[in-house]
């Protein structure tokens, strides 16, 4: 006979055992949103912990049918305003007893078949897609497998599809408004990835204030939303004679507007905002800090998570529900790296 000790299984029948309550009771007690008294709860809890009982998750999700598990999909995490989000869309998704499971993938369509893929065999109750593009096919997939799915800050043309964003388009209207009212006329423009909603609409709607002004677009450069390639487009548009370079910038997210932000001022020697006014979007917690001190449009990451989460829950426990298209809006955030109007001096947000 083995010298060993064999350590026996606490079950949830031992726990109800203990603490002189049903099975069903305990089962409740350990199923998150179940009802139960705050005495039951106590009772239990403490005739758990006495025994060492920890519950069965993947045996609950069986029984269930439900995994508790939300899938979230991003193509990159070096963008600050991911991580941030994450944390919010994770807090919430607990609050609501259900889990996240990350997946990275390509921003483009790239691997996203074989991930989804992957996903699903999870079983996951929920899909949020974060900066990464969905094909109709994929779409279509689950659909088919019964997973709702919300995507967050990208917004697709396929009408099943739920999508929470910022009112990019506003955004970069505000964004024009703000540097024509600070005197500026040779403003320009540093693209995102140019197959992404966010790129699109912020542009669309930062052409259209220039338009509103009178003011045609100066000069235009691409960083596809990647800390290297912003560089090389800050070099593009300011590596040239003063006079034929932009007096602003509008930069199509921060993670890029603080690459724009060392070259011109570490590079270049081009001062910020005596010689030119840069304004990016998201306002990730970098942007505040006193070496960027960034103007920039403040995504309203807590409605936008609060939104996303509704969705899924409505989905999850409603069944279907009609898709959604959410797009919040957000202030502009006055800081140092951009000349303000006239009367604007003390301003914390515009207008």
């Amino acid at each position: 006979m083995s010298g060993k000790m064999v350590k026996e299984t606490v079950t949830s029948t031992d726990v109800a055992r203990h603490a002189g309550v049903s099975q069903s009771a305990v089962s409740r007690v350990f199923t998150p949103g179940a009802s139960v008294s705050t005495t039951m709860r106590e009772r239990v809890m403490k005739s758990a912990e006495a025994l060492g009982y920890r519950p069965n998750a993947l045996a609950r999700s069986l029984i269930s049918g439900r995994s508790r598990i939300i899938g979230v999909v991003v193509a990159y995490l070096d963008n600050q305003f991911y991580p941030v989000a994450l944390e919010k869309l994770s807090n919430a998704l607990q609050a609501q007893g259900y889990h996240i499971l990350v997946f990275m993938a390509s921003q483009t369509r790239g691997n996203l078949d074989h991930v989804l893929q992957e996903i699903l065999d999870y079983q996951v109750d929920g899909l949020v897609m974060a900066s990464v593009a969905m094909s109709s096919d994929l779409a279509a997939q689950c659909d088919a497998a019964g997973v709702p799915v919300v995507l967050f800050n990208r917004s697709q043309d396929d009408q099943r599809l739920s999508a929470v964003t910022s009112d990019n388009l506003r955004g970069g209207r505000d964004v024009a408004r703000f540097l024509v009212a600070g005197g500026h006329r040779r403003i320009a423009y540093i693209a995102g990835w140019e197959g992404a909603s966010t790129n699109r609409d912020r542009e669309a709607g930062f052409l259209k204030g220039l338009e509103e002004a009178g003011i045609p677009l100066f000069d235009r450069a691409v960083g596809d939303y990647d800390f290297e390639h912003a560089k090389q487009a800050t070099r593009q548009l300011f590596d040239r004679p003063a006079g034929d370079r932009p007096d602003a910038v509008f930069v199509a997210n921060d993670h890029m507007a603080i690459a724009v932000l060392d070259v011109l001022r570490h590079v270049l020697g081009i001062r910020v905002p005596e010689d030119v006014s840069v304004v990016g979007y998201d306002d990730v917690p970098e942007a505040a800090w006193s070496s960027y001190d960034l103007t920039t449009v403040r995504q309203p990451t807590n409605r936008m998570v609060d939104a996303t989460v509704r969705i899924l829950m409505d989905r999850i426990e409603e069944g279907q529900v009609m898709p959604q298209r959410i797009a919040i809006g957000g202030p502009l955030m006055l800081r140092g790296s951009a000349r303000r109007p006239d009367g604007q001096e003390d301003a914390e947000v515009w207008p």
